[in-house]
């Protein structure tokens, strides 16, 4: 499936780009969102792009822009990579999270159940522990654990000593491995939906650390904007999204007060933000062209003063 970047105008719109603007695309991917923040940039507008994925890094490369710089980071060093450039504060920051096509169509990469391919599932294929390592030397405690938490598995515990109990008979080197695995232990699921689906998003996420890593750059997002700066955050699944939506909400509401204590109106703590409207969700033509977008969730929050 040809890459096709969700909820692009909708994303890119949120962000209200101003034409001398300094941005930050947190998931360049393959750069539909950035290309098309660069279009409504004028001459004297910036753009940072961050991304761990190497291959998403080489493709950024076509982008000749001097307007344009991408940074082989994960989005949870924005700070650090914005320090890098002398930039403190900026007028936009957009995240794209979850695993792009590209990664989902490359069979060598593992993060799909559609190919007997290694088990890797890095997004940063340059470093850390691949699935297939993690799964050979995680105890059987653990794996229930990840599978039910980050999978939102019910057959958590079946699905983890299967795992033990066939890595005694031999390594689980492929994804077929996997999913054929936990075929055997996941006996309903939802009507045109595989068996391992949710084995193999919660194996992604946690390879990947992808909820420490969105809890940590949501924080650097609010400290870095500008007053009136917007964050813009597309979710693909309820973990995720759920984090997003309590913590703009968390930042709307500010500070709490024990309840009786004696203020002004004036000294109440104010939030940080403002959310911006409703979540937006794909449209039945985007949903049609494009399946993958039917899970994502678009939430906008904006930058107060002060």
């Amino acid at each position: 499936m040809a890459h096709a970047t969700v909820l692009l105008n909708e994303a890119v719109e949120a962000l209200q780009v101003k034409a001398d603007g300094i941005y930050v695309d947190g998931t360049f991917g393959r750069g539909g969102h950035s290309r098309l923040i660069l279009e409504k940039l004028g001459a004297r507008g910036r753009l940072i792009a961050l991304d761990k994925d190497p291959a998403a890094v080489a493709a950024g490369r076509a982008i000749s822009d001097e307007r344009f710089r991408l940074e082989h980071s994960g989005f949870e060093h924005m700070g650090a990579a914005l320090g890098r450039l002398g930039i403190d504060r900026v007028d936009g920051v957009l995240l794209d999270l979850g695993v792009s096509s590209p990664q989902l169509d490359d069979e060598q990469r593992g993060f799909s159940f559609r190919f007997d391919a290694p088990l890797d599932m890095r997004m940063d294929t340059s470093r850390g522990e691949t699935a297939a390592e993690w799964l050979a030397a995680a105890e059987e405690g653990e794996l229930a654990e990840v599978i039910r938490d980050y999978g939102e598995e019910r057959f958590a515990r079946q699905i983890a000593r299967a795992i033990v109990a066939a890595r005694q008979e031999r390594e689980i080197l492929t994804t077929k491995q996997l999913s054929d695995i936990v075929a055997q232990c996941v006996h309903t699921r939802e009507p045109g939906k595989n068996p391992a689906t949710r084995t193999f998003q919660a194996v992604r996420i946690y390879i990947n650390r992808e909820l420490e890593e969105l809890e940590s750059v949501l924080p650097q997002c609010v400290d870095h904007l500008k007053a009136g700066g917007r964050m813009a955050v597309i979710s693909f699944h309820s973990l995720e999204d759920r984090m997003v939506k309590r913590f703009m909400r968390e930042m709307a509401e500010g500070d709490k007060l024990p309840k009786g204590v004696p203020i002004r109106a004036a000294e109440v703590p104010q939030g940080k933000v403002r959310v911006v409207g409703k979540p937006i969700r794909a449209s039945e033509a985007e949903v049609a062209a494009n399946p993958r977008a039917r899970s994502a969730v678009l939430r906008i929050a904006e930058r107060l003063g002060g």
